[in-house]
């Protein structure tokens, strides 16, 4: 059975990571370390871009809110580290039966919402409930196999799945994992109560999301009374208001401007990992590209080094599932950068005078398919390139799979299951893949399904179902007074627990 991907999730996320990737593959000079202690009145101030449209976290998809709402603001039973691996957050510790069927969760003491009422499994269960119940929730989907959710008593929560699910628990690190208080009546579009470390004081729409220390946290008190994110979408700008002294932290630096922080000598680059992969999608079911020797062609006749140097961001990636997914393998033996083998592929297939049309959406600027026409054209192979608006994109290629090629960037974790999917807009049909996803999923022991995950990403390469042209990192820009910002995956969400300012004075 293969896992569906909801298309308002797969919607946000692209859209976001049109304006959050960005990287510099160049080493940095760190600035100076000062002298000072952490400032516990300080503010730490966040340059970011992608402001959402509104808060709601149940209804709403996207990188925007779980950027910063997840583990700021709101808390689930389980979490996950900059790592992707998975910790305990509301819950002080859990067990997984061996059938891996039962989750039962024990809730750490002493919580409370931000309106002052404590915590307790029943909230766990509505939260869940109405998760598993309500298909307009995020994370409604991932419920699929939850057959059961009990509160045996007020701090043990029990959920039993219908089928072993091995993405259950990282689905509830995300917003389906959220605890909200039962029959809350708060507008979670314009406010919040949860039970994370901050609580939301105001938001200047167009401008600035603020945030101040919860001083009735549960855990640890955060190291700054308050967090303001601005909220600056043009990257020039953006530097310019770090420059002046407007930021403390600067997200998604443009690489191309990044020298001018460097020189600086006030800011501090550091380079993130993502689970971002650049993907050159194939319409595996339309004629050329149906024949394997074809999309092979395709994939040799770019120099991938050269492509991630003009994109100044990202390392080479040869297969579906990025480094910090389960699952992963260096797959670079698979295929190499060969012009000459491609146009033998090319002629063999039939198709020395190929032309080839590229959609991509119109926010991804041009870089990438200059490389690709100036590569392909090398191989004998014209490629057009068709910029679209988002909503034209998702009519035309996901939703009626009309397009030869398609370029986007794919950000959501652990989302090989969409090779698994005959109905993706892909367009792969493998039965050995589906049958080693499916494997996967009900597999209890993480290693071994990732093993599985492993063989199958193997095969969905050799098929050549798709081109990976990069995995994208992050560029961030940090003062030295910050201590403790996090430096990967923080396209997905930034936990500011750990973050201290230090006076200056």
């Amino acid at each position: 059975m293969s896992r569906r991907l909801r298309r308002p999730a797969l919607v946000s996320a692209l859209a976001a990571a049109a304006l959050i990737l960005s990287a510099c593959s160049g080493s940095t000079e760190p600035a100076a370390t000062p002298t000072g202690s952490p400032d516990p009145d300080a503010t730490l101030r966040v340059g970011l871009v992608l402001e959402p449209t509104n808060l709601d976290i149940r209804r709403t998809s996207g990188a925007a809110l779980e950027q910063i709402l997840i583990d700021n603001i709101y808390e689930g039973l389980v979490t996950r580290t900059q790592d992707n691996e998975i910790v305990e957050r509301l819950a002080s510790d859990y067990t997984v039966s061996d059938d891996g069927l039962t989750y039962s969760f024990t809730l750490q003491q002493g919580i409370v919402f931000h309106d002052g009422s404590p915590l307790t499994s029943a909230d766990v269960v509505a939260s869940y409930e109405a998760v598993r119940t309500d298909a307009t929730l995020q994370g409604n989907a991932e419920f699929g196999a939850v057959s059961a959710i009990t509160a045996p008593d007020p701090s043990t929560v029990e959920i039993v799945l219908s089928q072993p699910d091995q993405n259950f628990l990282f689905a509830l690190t995300g917003p389906a994992g959220l605890v909200f208080k039962a029959g809350d009546t708060t507008d979670l579009k314009t406010a919040e109560n949860g039970t994370g470390p901050f609580t939301l004081t105001r938001w200047n729409k167009g401008s600035t999301i603020t945030f101040a220390r919860n001083d009735a946290y549960w855990g640890e008190p955060v190291g700054v009374a308050e967090v303001e994110f601005q909220y600056i979408p043009d990257f020039t700008a953006g530097v310019n208001a770090a420059l002046a002294g407007d930021l403390d932290v600067l997200t998604a630096v443009d690489p191309n401007l990044a020298p001018q922080l460097e020189d600086s000598g006030d800011f501090t680059l550091t380079t993130g990992r993502t689970t971002d992969k650049a993907t050159l999608a194939f319409n595996n079911a339309k004629a050329p590209l149906d024949d394997v020797r074809v999309r092979e062609a395709l994939r040799l006749a770019i120099d991938h080094e050269a492509l991630i140097e003009a994109v100044g961001a990202g390392t080479e990636l040869y297969g579906p599932i990025p480094e910090l997914d389960p699952g992963y393998e260096d797959l670079s033996d698979v295929v190499s950068y060969d012009p000459e083998r491609a146009k033998e592929l090319l002629a063999e297939a039939g198709q020395e005078d190929l032309e080839l049309t590229l959609t991509i959406p119109s926010f991804y600027g041009t870089t990438v398919p200059k490389v690709l026409i100036s590569d392909f054209a090398e191989v004998g192979v014209t490629l057009d390139v068709d910029a679209v608006e988002f909503p034209a994109w998702l009519e035309d290629v996901y939703t009626n799979h009309d397009y030869d090629l398609s370029f986007v960037l794919h950000v959501e974790p652990r989302d090989f299951g969409n090779f698994a999917n005959p109905d993706y807009y892909f367009g792969y049909d493998n039965a050995e893949v589906q049958e080693l996803y499916t494997q996967a999923e009900a597999e209890v022991d993480p290693t071994k399904s990732a093993e599985l995950l492993a063989q199958a990403a193997r095969i969905v390469s050799e098929d050549h179902a798709a081109d990976w042209l990069y995995n994208g990192e992050t560029l961030t820009a940090v003062s030295p007074l910050v201590t403790g910002f996090p430096q990967d995956s923080i396209n997905s969400r930034i936990d500011l627990a750990g973050v201290s300012v230090l006076d200056a004075g």
